[in-house]
């Protein structure tokens, strides 16, 4: 089965946790002690109805308060397809944290209350959404059952997103009007909306179609680590592992790898011992060369004639995790697939006001959930493609030497 990620993302007390719950909930995706748990807990907040948004809000403050603060993971299956699911914080000062749920989605879901409409933390959500080339949006319009589940907002709100979404790069945008306390339109269709004959959330992701997301023409294995055991059963072994990036790997493909340069044939590719024929994303797969070339974490195999392009400065969108605002001139750790290189910021072109997606080209210092343009100069070359075509090899983080906190998520425009 195909296995799915999306997220959640919206404004605040738009019902993510609880659409999330209602979801889980409604699929039978739920263990008994789950529901015994979320029951009691529901009892003792004196709530007539299972308080859904317990399934996803874990941490202590995040139950106190009624909100989400860090991404929670959720996996479930349904007999079609496998999910994993990041519920992530609406609240402006955890962006980073809807940042860090939304970079290896397929589908985002924007939950939007229906009696507020589009609000700011809707808009950034979508914006970051398309940043990250998320190909497939839903926006399921929420609480309909709060606003007598009239037609008229629910068409209002699709209008006033696809008037905003026109500036974004999202192919693939579906609208569901749902209830999430109540189940409407969650798993089952709703009886209190005969005016909308489409599909429910629930089917709608598992029969969006995400296979060809990914870039099946650029060969992109960037090297995780060499698989050299010592033992007398495989005493001439040797084989370098990690996930496919890009494009499709066969035996007897001729390859490249790089820095080097050095070439050599594909002789083997292997999951778990297991010869396999074929490999392409996201798989993990263990290939053997039939040259001894030197070949080490850090490396990338592509194809002769198609190869990433050898950058040592370049233009990327960050943003911004750290705590701390940026430093001109600060050098820092730069991981970019399984390569880590030293880095700085040369200039900073311009933020982005998420409000009005205008450049802001005045105040140019970044600091906590700002998105900015900038000029990037490494110590040593990566061999990168454009974000747009390849959401793996062209995307990076920012590590502070110092602390090691992750200060920065890039995604390489060229």
């Amino acid at each position: 089965m195909d296995l799915v990620r999306f997220i959640t993302a919206g404004s605040v007390d738009d019902g993510k946790s609880t659409l999330i719950g209602r979801l889980l909930y409604d699929s039978k995706s739920l263990f008994q002690d789950q529901v015994d748990r979320v029951t009691l807990e529901s009892e003792r907040k004196g709530l007539d109805t299972l308080h859904l948004a317990y399934l996803t809000d874990g941490l202590k403050d995040e139950r106190e308060q009624g909100i989400t603060i860090d991404v929670a993971y959720r996996y479930f299956a349904t007999p079609k397809r496998k999910f994993i699911v990041a519920d992530c914080p609406g609240h402006i000062q955890y962006t980073r944290n809807m940042v860090t749920g939304a970079s290896t989605a397929d589908i985002a879901l924007i939950i939007v209350d229906a009696r507020n409409g589009l609000t700011e933390q809707t808009q950034r959500h979508s914006f970051i959404a398309s940043m990250l080339q998320i190909q497939h949006v839903v926006v399921c319009v929420n609480k309909m059952d709060l606003v007598n589940h009239d037609q008229s907002v629910y068409d209002q709100i699709v209008a006033n997103y696809r008037n905003f979404a026109a500036k974004l790069e999202s192919i693939d945008i579906q609208f569901v009007p749902v209830s999430a306390l109540h189940g409407d339109n969650v798993v089952d269709k709703s009886q209190n909306m005969p005016w909308y004959d489409g599909a429910t959330l629930l089917y709608t992701l598992e029969n969006c179609y995400i296979s060809s997301d990914n870039n099946l023409v650029d060969c992109r294995f960037p090297v995780q680590t060499v698989i050299r055991p010592t033992s007398d059963q495989f005493h001439d072994f040797r084989a370098v592992a990690g996930s496919v990036a890009g494009g499709i790997f066969k035996k007897g493909d001729r390859i490249v790898a790089l820095p080097s340069g050095l070439e050599s044939t594909i002789s083997r590719i292997s999951i778990a011992g297991k010869e396999v024929e074929v490999a392409f994303p996201p798989m993990s797969v263990a290939i053997e060369l039939q040259d001894d070339i030197d070949v080490g974490r850090g490396d990338m195999l592509a194809r002769i004639n198609n190869q990433p392009q050898e950058l040592q400065q370049f233009e990327a969108l960050i943003c911004w995790l750290g705590n701390s605002p940026n430093v001109a001139r600060t050098k820092y750790i730069l991981k970019h697939t399984s390569r880590e290189v030293k880095a700085l910021i040369q200039d900073v072109r311009y933020k982005i006001d998420i409000n009005t997606l205008h450049r802001d080209q005045e105040d140019l210092a970044i600091s906590t959930n700002d998105i900015a343009r900038v000029s990037i100069k490494t110590a040593s070359p990566l061999f990168v493609d454009p974000y747009s075509r390849n959401r793996t090899t062209g995307a990076f983080i920012l590590i502070d030497p110092h602390t090691l906190n992750c200060v920065a998520a890039g995604v390489i425009n060229l």
